[in-house]
């Protein structure tokens, strides 16, 4: 009798091993490719935007997933994406608010965050592989990559200008290479270092555990395990994810304060992404490299960098190496948030870089 209870033993601790390492190997690989989007692969739906709604403020991008947004000027369009993951911008932002005479900026929210569409509340499932399949196919890089071109076939454009921020840069950069064709121009605002996976230094949660305090890095460390704590995810409500997403805006600052930064007003807790930040940080992996995949690019790109930014200057230009004909522009005086820190320097040099691109 007791060897048939140690043997059970055994093999339910063989089970929790194997459980384990399929779990580490699933969180490792990246679920998404460059080049998925553009065979059609993962998808929920066509890339073919459904019959518009009544309600000028939507735009519907599935059956079930429409996309809150609101422009700002005349003239030519760019669209604006932003970062977090999951924190829209509400106001127009003042760098580009200087260059709405001759450009109009679409801002929207992405799928899963602000005034979109949030597909999910709970998972009722407790099967985490098949939950994560769902959620990076409804909520992943690829479906944010796929709502780009289903708003370029909204708005009527040939070819868009994408202006992305932060985590922004990073979908933006990924939507021009499953779309180079597409693409009339990037703007990359100070782009997230998340191209290459590993990041060299440990990315944005090492930068901001390095400033810190050291009365406070036990409660960051602490943080960070509740945020990133894979093993309880399908247990979280989407909003208790939204809430812990949100909660990371304070360690930001605390190691702004350190460099004597101010960063602009967060955004209300309802407003922050839940499910759809970890459905794109599953999406992503933990190794990854997607520098190849921009070499296809042929349109002109300007990566902006603040001196002062959280994030080292190496991790934005690993952006500009990537891309075939990139420029790029330091702006004195500004850390992450240029357009709003350095408004007028902001909008001379996005201004410049516009101009030129229209007339080539």
């Amino acid at each position: 009798m007791k060897k048939k209870i140690l043997i059970g033993l055994l093999m339910l601790l063989g089970l929790v091993v194997l459980a384990g390492v399929l779990l580490w190997y699933f969180m490792g690989r990246p679920l998404y490719e460059p080049g998925m989007v553009r065979a059609g692969k993962n998808l929920r739906a066509s890339l073919t935007p459904p019959e518009q709604p009544g309600d000028a403020n939507f735009w519907s991008v599935e059956k079930d997933i429409s996309l809150f947004h609101f422009s700002d000027g005349t003239g030519k369009s760019v669209l604006v994406v932003h970062g977090g993951p999951g924190y829209p911008i509400h106001n127009p932002l003042p760098g580009l608010r200087l260059l709405s005479a001759k450009y109009q900026f679409i801002y929207y929210d992405q799928r899963g965050c602000g005034k979109s569409t949030r597909p999910f509340d709970r998972f009722s499932s407790s099967n985490f592989f098949e939950n994560a399949k769902v959620l990076d196919r409804t909520l992943g890089l690829g479906a944010q990559v796929a709502d780009m071109e289903r708003i370029r076939r909204n708005i009527g454009e040939e070819k868009v200008i994408l202006l992305g921020h932060s985590f922004g840069a990073f979908l933006a950069s990924l939507y021009a290479a499953e779309f180079p064709q597409n693409v009339e121009a990037l703007i990359l605002v100070a782009p997230a270092n998340v191209l290459v996976m590993p990041a060299e230094g440990g990315g944005l949660f090492e930068d901001i555990r390095k400033l810190l305090p050291e009365s406070r890095q036990q409660e960051y460390a602490d943080y960070l395990k509740r945020l990133l704590d894979y093993g309880n995810l399908f247990s979280k409500s989407e909003a208790e994810l939204a809430a812990l997403n949100g909660e990371f805006a304070k360690y930001y600052r605390a190691a702004a304060a350190s460099r004597n930064l101010s960063i602009p007003a967060e955004n209300e807790p309802s407003d922050n992404g839940g499910w759809m930040v970890h459905a794109m940080y599953l999406s992503m992996g933990k190794r990854h490299d997607y520098r190849a995949a921009l070499k296809s690019v042929k349109a002109p790109v300007l990566v902006i960098h603040g001196e002062k930014d959280l994030q080292a200057e190496k991790a934005s230009r690993a952006y500009g190496d990537s891309f075939p004909h990139a420029k790029f522009q330091v702006i004195k005086n500004a850390s992450h948030f240029p357009f709003s820190e350095q408004p007028e320097e902001f909008a001379a040099v996005a201004g410049k870089f516009l101009t030129e691109v229209n007339q080539e």
